[in-house]
């Protein structure tokens, strides 16, 4: 695949993100939640503090065919810098997005 292949894949996965994120919180506008431009390092969806507040994670969004899923998810704890939860979201083609979060913070907080 052609670099700019695959970055129009990532790109196209966090457009995804920040629209599912738009459509489920009320309240937010556009400007509150961005997608980075591809190659530029840290978060891949930023967030405004008033985004942050009602969805306080830190995202990477991966979609590839191969991946490493610890490496990426390190990527993830490593942008978060632990001001808020890593959430790593990966794709790949004709599967539909997973979210990754770490065990331990997922069953603390899961609320039935």
């Amino acid at each position: 695949m052609k670099t700019q292949s695959g970055k129009a894949k990532g790109r196209r996965l966090q457009q995804w993100v920040m629209y599912q994120i738009l459509d489920r919180f009320t309240g937010l506008k556009e400007d509150d939640v961005t997608s980075r431009s591809m190659g530029a390092g840290g978060e891949d969806v930023l967030l405004s503090p008033k985004a942050r507040a009602k969805f306080p994670f830190s995202i990477e969004a991966k979609n590839t065919e191969r991946l490493n899923l610890h490496k990426a998810y390190s990527q993830c704890v490593d942008n978060s810098k632990e001001l808020h939860e890593p959430l790593l979201i990966v794709k790949k083609n004709h599967s539909k997005p997973l979210a990754v979060v770490d065990a331990e913070w997922f069953i603390k907080n899961w609320r039935t």
